[in-house]
């Protein structure tokens, strides 16, 4: 059987519609060997444009190219700028394409149900058989195409049976629940009456709108009628049962994924495929309740869902500690593994831009709005076993190729704000679209990686502070602090364990010349190569440093006289040397002076510098004597 490779495209996974399209479409997908990748955002859930902007990412990613065929859940996004990408993407691909609840698109096939007839008879249904004259109507996203239909049907019926539609009474939510509460909010600043019924164009916003007005002492439907859409579990048994429209989600999601397949192997099919809905007349507008689930499995499947949301709340809270914990990659990538096994996912790919412990500002989408072409993979857990990909081409998006079928696999962006870092591969785990945690699951991460990359971005910038505070930044050797901090500990050892000790002390010969005659720069060049004499002449068991202006010091532990001897004609030689090859207008020289001796208790280390100090300038003043007298 012929494997092929499906992208599906997707915003949220935490809802009851996607959820059951989803599983329709992996139980075909498994059946038929075909491996599914979904790539799905959570956008619009915290309210914030640079978050959007980093969670719509991972649309940015998906190269439809390598795919066989393409499953478009575009009734999911309310924002129709990140749908006119995807779908133009999809089209530049020239791949089968199947989309949900759209008839726009004429190079696709579609699955849908006919929501402007289904919703125009709900409607009816409360005005005509309830008498409801005032009616609030709770919209979705109006770019979206189920939403706009389901508003369009209102608006029929209102003025069908003769009703005004008061533009003051429509809120246009995202079709998420939370809409529900702030819908009735809207409606309470209002300061309207209470109308007859609220019509919501999902069963989310209706469950949420129905509980708000309940704690604002309403009864539903004694006082007020509320509809949804969608028959999601909740709404089937919330209290009252609420009245809704069931549609075939399963099955559509089923029947899209058989389309796809039967285009691939070469079988035609139909451009559109309707599915039918029926409205499901409940107690929430007065109706009575119809035939529900048995109560045992009822109870049976909310306690399995409670159990599992609770391990799953003890997972998180038991992550989140452990990532704030983490102080760098390897602990954080030996926390996540940990939770694998509770997740039941087959095999977890972390995938992170290549260059984030580098960078503090790793890649921004909001600049470009692609992944960096280079990708590294430094967590992947398979089965309990763990390794890593060094490095691996964003566009190829997996950083394994996938070699058997039947495989399910969610990409999920990680990011901080605006910023990408990554994103990950979940393969074979339906926690993503069981889970209402999964987001959480996810910013866990993101913000994981985001600590451990500014951590070491402070830890560097440290280091290139405590570099700056010990390191000359013109001669590249110890400064004054640096040569104190090393040798203060090694100088006390000697005392301890009475080791003979060198102190050198060395003054530049002549550099207030040098600067008045060619200039402060070419000052700057001959001390630099001072220090560079200095360095080739100390062996490793010297620690050596410019002191100061033009003085330079070395301090050198068990030595005898004729290390003395060695060092100062190899420093010398060294200055001899540079005079040789570099040909400067003026000669380089120094002045040294050294001192050995077995310091005692009570000595410190600046009264051995000052006198290796002294030594030098004896050796500068007859230095000076014998230019004098060599002029004479």
């Amino acid at each position: 059987m012929k494997t092929f490779n499906i992208a599906a495209v997707v915003s949220g996974l935490d809802e009851e519609y996607p959820y059951y399209i989803i599983k329709g479409i992996n139980d075909f997908a498994r059946k038929h060997n075909m491996n599914v990748s979904y790539f799905a955002a959570f956008g619009g859930v915290v309210d914030s444009r640079r978050f959007d902007i980093g969670e719509f990412s991972i649309y940015n990613l998906t190269d439809f190219t390598k795919f066989d065929g393409a499953l478009l859940l575009t009734n999911t996004f309310a924002d129709p700028k990140i749908r006119y990408k995807i779908t133009e993407k999809v089209k530049a691909a020239g791949i089968p394409t199947v989309v949900f609840e759209s008839k726009e698109y004429p190079e696709f096939y579609d699955v849908s149900i006919d929501n402007f007839t289904v919703m125009k008879e709900l409607v009816d249904h409360v005005i005509k058989h309830h008498n409801c004259k005032t009616v609030n109507y709770i919209s979705g996203p109006m770019p979206n195409p189920e939403a706009k239909a389901r508003y369009d049907a209102f608006v029929c019926a209102m003025r069908e049976n003769g009703l005004d539609v008061d533009n003051r009474r429509i809120y246009y939510g995202y079709f998420r629940s939370y809409d529900g509460v702030m819908a009735i909010e809207d409606f309470k600043k209002s300061g309207l009456s209470l109308p007859d019924a609220f019509i919501c164009a999902n069963d989310s916003m209706a469950l949420t709108a129905l509980s708000a007005l309940e704690k604002m002492g309403y009864k539903v439907p004694d006082d007020v009628i509320v509809t949804g859409f969608d028959n999601t579990i909740n709404a089937r048994n919330s209290t009252p049962a609420l009245t809704t429209v069931r549609r075939p989600v399963y099955t559509s999601g089923e029947k899209a994924a058989e389309v796809l397949y039967n285009l691939l192997n070469g079988i035609e099919q139909p451009k559109s495929t309707v599915m039918e809905p029926n409205v499901i007349f409940s107690e929430s507008c007065g109706c009575p309740l119809p035939v529900q689930q048995h109560i045992t499995d009822f109870k049976k499947s909310t306690y399995q869902r409670i159990e599992r949301n609770n391990a799953n709340v003890h997972m998180i809270n038991r992550l989140t500690a452990a990532l704030a914990e983490a102080e760098t990659a390897e602990e954080c990538y030996d926390r996540l593994s940990a939770v694998m096994p509770q997740l039941e996912c087959e095999k977890f790919c972390l995938c992170l831009a290549a260059d984030w412990e580098d960078s503090f500002n790793s890649s921004s989408v909001l600049d470009d709005n692609e992944y960096p072409e280079l990708m590294t993979a430094p967590l992947i857990w398979e089965n309990g076993e763990r390794r890593s990909v060094d490095c691996f081409l964003s566009r190829e998006m997996f950083p394994e190729k996938q070699e058997t079928g039947g495989n399910i696999n969610y990409f999920l962006p990680l990011h901080f704000g605006e910023r990408c870092l990554g994103y990950y591969v979940m393969t074979n785990s339906d926690f993503p679209i069981y889970s209402l945690l999964c987001h959480t699951f996810t910013m866990c991460i993101s913000n994981s990686i985001e600590n451990i990359s500014k951590l070491n971005h402070i830890n560097k910038a440290m280091d290139e502070l405590n570099r700056l505070y010990v390191i000359d930044p013109l001669c590249g050797i110890y400064n004054r602090n640096g040569f104190i901090n090393v040798a203060d500990h090694l100088f006390h050892d000697c005392i301890n364990n009475q080791r003979p000790i060198m102190m050198s002390f060395i003054d530049m010969d002549r550099l207030k010349f040098i600067n008045d005659n060619y200039g402060h720069k070419e000052g700057d060049e001959a001390l630099k190569r001072l220090a560079a004499a200095l360095k080739e002449s100390c062996g490793k068991h010297s620690v050596y440093a410019r002191f100061g202006g033009d003085e330079f010091i070395i301090f050198t532990a068990d030595v005898n006289e004729s290390t003395q001897e060695a060092l100062e004609k190899r420093f010398l030689q060294s200055i001899d040397n540079a005079n040789k090859y570099i040909r400067k207008p003026y000669r380089l020289s120094a002045s040294i002076g050294s001192v050995i001796v077995v310091p005692q208790q009570g000595d410190t280390l600046y009264s051995i510098i000052t006198q290796a100090d002294e030594k030098m300038y004896r050796v500068k003043r007859n230095k000076k004597k014998s230019e004098t007298d060599g002029e004479r």
